[in-house]
């Protein structure tokens, strides 16, 4: 078993030496993806069900029923010549040390029930803990976050205590804590307080893969990966309930888009259902893409009305110029050459248009659509890899939620 261990551990470094050697960021959905980043979600998971909405999810869902699909879904990518990787892979692989430093982040002892305590003495004490704790238990410390919040007691130790949680329940939509553009990976700030401590996690993730974050959002700046999209030559990214501009003029002013056109998606409605731009529009192919009919047929006016502002630059130039504003997508996407195939009510609440395209005209999408997407899909020569994944989709995210792409073969 020990030799089997270290030939693993040697397999895994060896792969991530590759990746971070040999690296082509995709510049375009339909990319052939080779590479994907993903979290089978665990324990860490259970405390954002037994509260859904507080936990930023639709429904309750069975743990590890979500777990199981999870891991069905990494069958399928690696089915197709995918290489995965898994959050608790890569810290697994990480130095003891480096997982230390972030779990001293992540447990917290509240003494302030407890005046009479000796704070110099009680964070030894924490510091104790962490170096006791194994790989395994700063992993789970990392996720859970928990906060021992301490009484005095006569009885026994002289301490009880109250263990409560600020867990990484979201982590697995690993869409949304970072981007990668044509030009590399930019570590994202998450809207919601809930999921705030879930870049560090990625950031780490990328430390592991020997790749760098060529930025950082800061500041006023908000930004979450379901809203950008990669249009081959031109980067869509969405601008309304989880990001908005100042994140956007962050990656512009530093140059990190890598297209020299940018389709800033203005959002008029701000809907959970409709949160990021990827559960609204996607992309399948150079000249085909999805749109739910509610954004495809609003009206001027209409809460569902859909318009892109237009940043474009000259080869070579490094600022942007706002050329065009309010342009009505609809009648972007279609200058641009797409044929736009509907997605329906009842699919769109199914997470239909939330599919991942994994090679031109091939997706990965949520089983049980209506016979109508199914024959639309065909029509048009769509490859699809219909997925039980009825659990996970309760947590308001899907197939392209729950991945993200970081080493492809770009497409002709």
């Amino acid at each position: 078993m020990k030799y089997t261990v270290i030939i693993l551990s040697f397999l895994l470094a060896t792969s991530l030496k590759t990746l971070a050697q040999d690296t082509t960021y995709p510049s375009s959905e339909w990319d052939y993806a080779k590479a994907i980043l993903m979290h089978t979600p665990g324990e860490e998971l259970f405390d954002g069900v037994i509260h859904p909405y507080a936990g930023l999810f639709e429904y309750y869902f069975d743990v590890d029923k979500a777990a199981e699909e999870h891991k069905g879904y990494i069958k399928a990518l690696e089915s197709n010549g995918v290489k995965v990787y898994t959050v608790r892979e890569l810290l697994n692989q990480a130095p003891i040390d480096r997982l230390r430093t972030y779990a001293m982040n992540s447990l917290k002892y509240d003494t302030q029930n407890v005046p009479s305590m000796n704070v110099e003495e009680s964070e030894k004490y924490r510091m104790y803990v962490i170096n006791e704790m194994s790989q395994a238990d700063l992993i789970r410390c990392i996720l859970l976050r928990p906060t021992v919040t301490l009484y005095p007691s006569d009885n026994n130790t002289g301490f009880e205590a109250i263990y409560s949680h600020s867990p990484l329940m979201n982590l697995y939509f690993t869409r949304d804590q970072s981007i990668t553009t044509p030009r590399g990976h930019i570590i994202c700030q998450m809207n919601s307080a809930q999921r705030a401590d879930e870049t560090q996690v990625i950031s780490m993730c990328y430390e592991q893969l020997g790749v760098k974050p060529i930025l950082s959002i800061t500041g006023e700046g908000r930004l979450e990966g379901g809203d950008y999209l990669r249009g081959g030559n031109v980067s869509y990214i969405g601008c309304g309930m989880r990001t908005n501009i100042e994140a956007i003029r962050q990656i512009m002013e530093a140059d990190a888009f890598g297209h020299d056109t940018i389709a800033v998606v203005n959002d008029h409605k701000l809907w959970q259902m409709q949160m990021h731009l990827d559960t609204y529009f996607n992309i399948i192919d150079k000249d085909l893409c999805t749109l739910v009919e509610s954004r495809l047929y609003a009206k001027k006016g209409d809460p569902e009305w859909v318009t892109v502002d237009i940043y474009s630059r000259k080869s070579g130039d490094k600022q942007y110029v706002h050329t065009q504003k309010d342009v009505p997508f609809v009648d972007y996407l279609k200058s641009r050459g797409f044929t736009i195939i509907p997605i329906n009510r009842e699919d769109e609440l199914h997470y239909a248009n939330n599919f991942l395209t994994i090679a031109p005209r091939h997706i990965i999408a949520v089983g049980n659509q209506s016979k109508t997407l199914q024959q639309a899909f065909a029509k048009h020569g769509v490859k699809v890899e219909w997925l039980p994944l009825e659990t996970l989709i309760k947590g308001y995210g899907a197939a392209h939620c729950m991945t993200q792409v970081i080493k492809v073969e770009l497409a002709k």
